[in-house]
């Protein structure tokens, strides 16, 4: 007996030391990948300390030569072409040989936030069954995050790349779907969509803790979110788990759809959402395109919770190379999950095709943003930006208000006038300010030409 113990023990050890020896991957690197065109991209992995192994990449017909720190850790750029594939990539060491086949080159997005961007065509969108039968694009390629929290900073996650398919498609981020269809329709190039999103979540929970260190007063607003049963509320506890893991891998940008869950803390989220994507970009070391959704109206404890949320995510687009997408004409108040997930993921690729890509130039893609307002007597003078052909739906303009000197809100009688709105308010005959569709259930009626919604926006 003692003797099959000890033999077992030695067979254990020789497994490890051997396993140890192989080449290792992230599970980010996989067959069906696509890689960030035209980039400097950065394959990284482990193996033995101090080991020497091949990289040989098809696209280019060349191999690297690679050697591990005594961390047992490796890390190579290699330079990407032009969108194309299928290509290998081949890893050669002493103890094994990895090849990954069928990779694409072309444009990869990281897919963020909460249920909103995680809901699927299984979950239920418009049109399901039409969209999933005709999901057929297999130069779309899809990487799912598996849902892990971690109290520090992680180098891996869970996960595998499958190409776009009715099968793949309906348990997939059907907004980041409905993007990808689009941008790969007008590129005509690979698209890659990493869906890292977790129903439920707020913004702390994706922001590193270099953030809170540097905001204490963020701390303190955090404190504001209540434990629910759907998702870790210990802020970085995703951000550590799901995206810490991801920072080395090359991107073209991002997309994001959250907000419900910080109605709790409304006020703090453009300083937290700010902070939250400078973090992300500077872990990158890119500061690239991040553009994101405005949370639709609907019915919150707070009677201006949702209201507040949209106007910081307005006030967010300050930072540089951030835009927005407006929702609220798709949405019911109803259910804070609206079915009409393609005008969303639609939006968003028309803000990336202009504003990224530098295709529909003609197109207008915002809708009608507050600029700024003018006193003329007892009236304001609102004027828009992205406003051309304003124009209100119903016979009225409602859902403006008017603030006095103290700070009371009142509302205001709106009119469209050489495309501004003007608006007064008998109790406040010297008006110091005005807000619009502010209430978390008020889904504004001003729209621009192109057909997309005013924001919600309290003026400066």
């Amino acid at each position: 007996m003692m003797n099959l113990r000890f033999n077992l023990m030695i067979l254990c050890l020789l497994v490890t030391t051997f396993a140890k020896a192989e080449i290792t991957l992230p599970k980010i690197f996989s067959n069906e990948m696509v890689l960030q065109r035209e980039s400097d991209v950065l394959l990284y992995g482990w193996a033995d300390p101090n080991e020497e192994f091949t990289i040989y990449t098809s696209w280019n017909d060349e191999s690297l030569a690679v050697k591990t720190g005594n961390d047992a850790k490796w890390e190579i750029n290699v330079k990407t072409p032009a969108a194309g594939g299928p290509f290998q990539i081949i890893f050669k060491g002493k103890q094994n040989e990895i090849t990954l086949k069928d990779i694409l080159i072309g444009e990869v997005w990281l897919c963020s936030g909460q249920s909103n961007m995680e809901w699927s065509a299984n979950s239920k969108i418009a049109n399901r069954d039409f969209e999933v039968d005709n999901a057929n694009y297999p130069n779309i390629r899809l990487f799912t995050v598996a849902k892990r929290t971690a109290e520090y900073p992680q180098e891996d996650v869970a996960g595998t790349w499958v190409a776009c398919s009715p099968e793949t498609m309906q348990d997939f981020s059907a907004v980041a779907y409905f993007f990808a269809r689009k941008v790969q329709k007008e590129l005509n190039i690979p698209i890659g969509l990493i869906d890292n999103a977790w129903g439920a979540s707020s913004a702390e929970v994706w922001t590193p803790e270099s953030v809170f260190e540097a905001h204490p007063e963020l701390v303190e607003a955090h404190k504001k979110i209540e434990p629910n049963k759907w998702v870790s509320v210990e802020k970085s506890s995703l951000y550590n788990g799901m995206v810490a893991p991801l920072t080395k891998f090359k991107i073209g940008g991002t997309i994001w759809y959250q907000g419900e869950s910080n109605t709790a803390n409304a006020k703090s989220y453009q300083k937290l959402f700010t902070n939250m994507i400078t973090s992300w970009r500077a872990e990158w070391k890119d500061d690239f395109p991040f553009y994101y959704v405005q949370i639709a109206p609907f019915k919150y404890d707070h009677e201006f919770a949702g209201g507040i949320v949209r106007d910081q995510q307005r006030k967010a687009m300050s930072l540089e190379n951030t835009a927005m997408a407006m929702t609220s004409d798709i949405c019911t108040i109803e259910d804070i999950h609206p079915l009409n997930k393609q005008d969303v993921g639609l939006r968003l690729a028309n803000i990336a095709l202009k504003n990224h890509y530098r295709l529909l130039q003609d197109q207008e893609v915002y809708g009608p943003l507050y600029d700024s307002f003018e006193v003329d007597g007892n009236q304001l003078k609102v004027k828009f930006s992205n406003a051309d052909g304003l124009n209100n739906k119903g016979k009225k303009i409602t859902l403006f208000e008017v603030s006095n000197a103290v700070g009371e809100w009142f509302p205001a009688k709106a009119k469209l006038k050489n495309n501004e709105i003007v608006v007064s308010s008998k109790e406040a005959k010297n008006p110091t300010g005005v807000r619009y569709a502010f209430k978390s259930t008020d889904v504004g009626t001003l729209f621009n030409a192109a057909g997309l919604p005013a924001s919600t926006f309290v003026s400066e």
